[in-house]
């Protein structure tokens, strides 16, 4: 588990293993996606894989979209018959990316 918000104490961090697991590469996330959405197009996965690294880079960001997230986005653009040339032009279902209000209005602003 990640805990970005507080510190934990050090009587409850002795009892723990810490084991650090990077964040998937690209590939490794492509391959994570088809397990979860196998018959999604690739030009539409490809798009989703350009926008989604593109907010975790962001530095205005607070809570980076994660792994959940993305698996979530897709299947919303999926049922919303989201267009790769719509993905190109906009970035719909932002909220299923992004928990913070204030993550959104800086996203937002961004694309205005």
């Amino acid at each position: 588990t990640s805990n970005n918000e507080k510190e934990l104490p050090d009587a409850f961090l002795r009892r723990c293993v810490f084991h650090y697991i990077a964040f998937p590469d690209k590939q490794t996330m492509v391959d994570i996606v088809r397990v979860h959405h196998p018959n999604v197009e690739d030009e539409l996965l490809k798009q989703v894989l350009l926008r989604f690294y593109w907010l975790r880079e962001l530095p205005s960001i607070r809570k980076r979209p994660s792994t959940s997230e993305l698996v979530d986005w897709i299947a919303a653009l999926q049922r919303g018959g989201i267009s790769t040339d719509t993905l190109a032009a906009e970035m719909p279902f932002l909220g299923v990316l992004l928990k913070r209000e204030n993550d959104v209005e800086a996203v937002m602003s961004m694309r205005n």
